[in-house]
């Protein structure tokens, strides 16, 4: 099996936890540790995110959402949106970028420019997309577009290391789902079923296995 995931009892509260908008008088936190499950440490940069029919009905576009380039890197190298959102591409370096992507779940580009002349692309639909540019081929970055608000991201903000937390996700049963860059490109996200209940905490671990180097 690729994951492992453990429900637990109680966990303390995490640094750098995404607070979601969306309260519920019947609503539960959601924790959850990703590990290697080859040497057991903390993965950052790990996408965390529970779907479910009600999830998607909530989702919403993010505003002022950036994917830039800086020192011919992405910057952030993994950037989580929800669909319908625009994400702009501005290019902070003294040389022109030209970026794109040939993923299914979005295929665009953005011809040789510089500065913030290039146009928002719009992410409608869910899935992971791979960036790259055609001028800088050691330049890769990855868009993780979910359909749902309930998410976060492993490793930010001064988060504890291969941790999130998730608060006020409404009592029901929802699909976990974790990516990480380090899987093999194509490769879908490890899901595993999880009960979220009307009040308290419900925690679990995923161990994420065939990580590339």
């Amino acid at each position: 099996m690729r994951s492992l995931l453990l429900p637990v009892g109680p966990w303390f509260r995490v640094a750098g936890s995404v607070l979601l908008p969306m309260a519920s008088a019947w609503a539960g936190s959601v924790q959850v540790e990703v590990r290697d499950a080859v040497s057991g440490k903390p993965l950052d940069q790990a996408v965390v995110y529970l779907e479910s029919a009600e999830a998607r009905r909530q989702v919403r576009p993010l505003q002022g959402v950036t994917m830039a380039q800086q020192k011919k890197q992405f910057v952030p190298a993994v950037l989580v949106a929800t669909v319908g959102t625009e994400v702009q591409f501005p290019n902070l370096d003294a040389v022109r970028h030209h970026v794109y992507s040939f993923s299914p779940t979005k295929k665009f580009e953005i011809k040789l420019y510089k500065g913030k002349e290039a146009q928002p692309v719009l992410f409608d639909q869910p899935g992971v997309v791979l960036l790259g540019c055609n001028i800088h081929d050691n330049m890769v970055g990855w868009i993780v577009v979910v359909d749902t608000p309930y998410y976060a991201q492993t490793g930010v903000d001064g988060a504890v290391p291969g941790r999130v937390r998730l608060d006020n996700v409404p009592a029901g049963s929802y699909q976990l789902r974790v990516w990480h860059p380090r899987q093999p490109i194509g490769e879908p996200a490890v899901q595993q079923t999880l009960q979220v209940p009307a009040t308290g905490e419900v925690a679990a671990t995923v161990r994420m296995s065939g990580l590339q180097p």
